[in-house]
């Protein structure tokens, strides 16, 4: 079957948030864009793997980027204009309709994948963007320094087709190109001899990766019986014990993130149909994504809610830097251990109103788009990252190491902003890691590799240590990135300049960055009375 060939300014590689972004700004800047994604929905983190926004306390706020904003205010649309809501969720002005806690929106991941594609529509109709789904990367040509095209394969028929671009980003997952690549990259934990963390180990491990975990969506549905079949699984998970663990994965006790004590959080703090109209900080409100109570009078569905909780977390072995046959092995194991806590919770576990087991709980995967109830993907923490022009590290957004210095670093060459608490969650050697730091920009050096010249960092792959990704992995970061990258390229191929010039040249920079504040409207910077805080997330 002979190759197909296609060409154009930028060649985006994953359509998770930061891909996305990333196409959505340069395509919007004029330039022309070739997105490609392995399965049939863009959106990563948001869609594929089933994950709701995970935000900060000033999500709300005008610091936040406007098409970020977009992508919120169209999905809180799509419920406003589509679904029947109560007369107090139409009074919300800010949506939720889920009424989670997690996130000040929560709602269901298909139709996040439902509301990039009406973002990207018209970049499509125009013929500034081509999207190929159902593509994945595999081979990079790269002469010296320079990316020459990467080719991808239909996984579908196994059709090839080589992209060619004067630029490319990497948005995938796990940060495929750089391995397909040689480019130089990390895995895993550095030492911190290497880093000079506070938190990192003392020896290097490259398979201390954060756990995935392979969401669910859960219904419950009052006097009807859907117990799934015992999982292959099940009897493993049932009396594994992990060392940091207080007991058994598939029962209500976790460890708490920040003091490593053990916790126990049911599902319902209230009855079933209590939790209704409840806002209770337990499981089944932790990652509600859609409440009845936000529905009107005949509503046929109950609650639906995301199952993204300690207890499905997979850490046993890691996604990254092993084989293609270890990495399935991981990934078909986060499947077992998911359905194995649904089944533990259908049969097994202790009510809140009494008795054993919860066989109304009814696997909703039209929600996700499968017919299993699980995502359609693991959700991934954790990437391979780049070896970078600058690397964050601990010492520069950490509240415990910048004792003296009140604020994070400062970054004259930001491209952006976030905060998350660096969040760290379970691997193999250890346990969480749960580190209070400051709201954050996001530096330029940290989304160019060392050694290519016209391939960008676009997703969880930037050059964080394995400490700080855990702050700059979740989703406003992650599209805040991509659009740093998707407006560097357009500038780039406008300025006829190469991104490390950008980045060197003080007059290249701060057009750039003009670009992004003035143009754009992205926020560089936070303002003095927030840079000094932290703590205090939704969830």
């Amino acid at each position: 079957m002979p190759r197909k060939h296609h060409a154009a300014t930028l060649v985006v590689i994953g359509g998770g948030l930061g891909g996305v972004a990333t196409a959505l700004t340069a395509a919007r800047l004029g330039q022309r864009v070739i997105l490609t994604e392995r399965g049939d929905w863009l959106g990563g983190q948001l869609s594929t793997q089933g994950v709701p926004p995970d935000e900060h306390q000033w999500i709300e706020t005008e610091q936040i980027s406007p098409s970020y904003s977009e992508l919120r205010t169209r999905i809180r649309d799509h419920y406003r204009t589509n679904y029947p809501l109560s007369d107090t969720a139409v009074s919300a002005v800010n949506l939720n309709p889920g009424n989670g806690f997690v996130s000040r929106l929560c709602h269901e991941p298909r139709v996040a994948a439902h509301t990039i594609e009406e973002m990207l529509s018209p970049l499509v109709a125009s013929g500034l963007l081509t999207i190929l789904k159902h593509s994945e990367p595999i081979e990079l040509e790269r002469v010296g320094p320079r990316v020459q095209a990467v080719v991808v394969r239909d996984r579908r028929d196994g059709s090839e087709t080589r992209l060619e671009a004067r630029f490319f980003a990497d948005a995938t997952e796990l940060g495929d190109l750089l391995p397909l690549g040689n480019l130089d990259h990390v895995i895993g934990a550095e030492a911190s001899s290497e880093t000079g963390e506070l938190h990192a180990p003392p020896v290097a491990n490259p398979f201390d990766q954060q756990a995935v975990t392979w969401c669910a969506a859960l219904e419950y549905r009052a006097g009807e019986d859907h117990v799934i079949d015992p999982p292959t699984d099940y009897g493993y998970w049932r009396s594994t014990v992990a060392p940091f663990w207080p007991g058994s994965q598939l029962s209500w006790d976790d460890v708490d993130p920040v003091s490593l004590e053990r916790r126990t959080r049911p599902m319902f703090a209230t009855t079933p149909a209590e939790a209704e109209t409840s806002l209770q900080p337990d499981l089944w409100h932790y990652r509600r994504i859609l409440s009845r109570y936000a529905m009107g009078p005949g509503w046929p569905s109950g609650d639906v809610t995301l199952m993204n909780w300690p207890q499905a977390d997979y850490w046993e072995r890691p996604l990254a830097g092993v084989s293609d046959a270890a990495q399935q092995d991981a990934l078909d194991g986060a499947r077992a251990l998911t359905l194995s806590f649904v089944y533990w919770m259908q049969t097994e576990a202790p009510r809140s109103d009494g008795g054993i087991g919860y066989p109304e709980l009814h696997l909703r995967g039209d929600v996700l788009g499968t017919v299993d109830g699980l995502a359609k993907e693991a959700y991934i923490r954790e990437s391979r990252r780049i070896r970078a022009h600058f690397t964050i590290t601990e010492e520069h957004i950490g509240r415990e190491m910048r004792e003296s210095r009140p604020w994070s670093e400062s970054f004259a060459d930001s491209v952006g902003i976030g905060f998350y608490r660096i969040d760290l969650h379970p691997s193999a050697f250890r346990s969480y890691i749960d580190i209070d730091c400051f709201p954050f920009q996001i530096p330029l050096g940290a989304l160019l590799p060392r050694d290519v010249g016209n391939l960008f960092a676009a997703g969880k792959n930037i050059g964080t240590t394995h400490i700080t990704n855990g702050a700059y992995r979740l989703h406003p970061v992650e599209w805040s990135i991509g659009e740093a990258v998707g407006a560097l390229a357009g500038f780039c191929a406008t300025e006829q300049v190469s991104p490390e010039e950008v980045r060197s040249k003080p007059g290249l920079l701060q057009d750039y960055q003009s670009l992004l504040r003035n143009r754009l409207g992205i926020a560089l910077e936070w303002p003095e009375s927030v840079r000094t805080q932290g703590r205090d997330l939704v969830g």
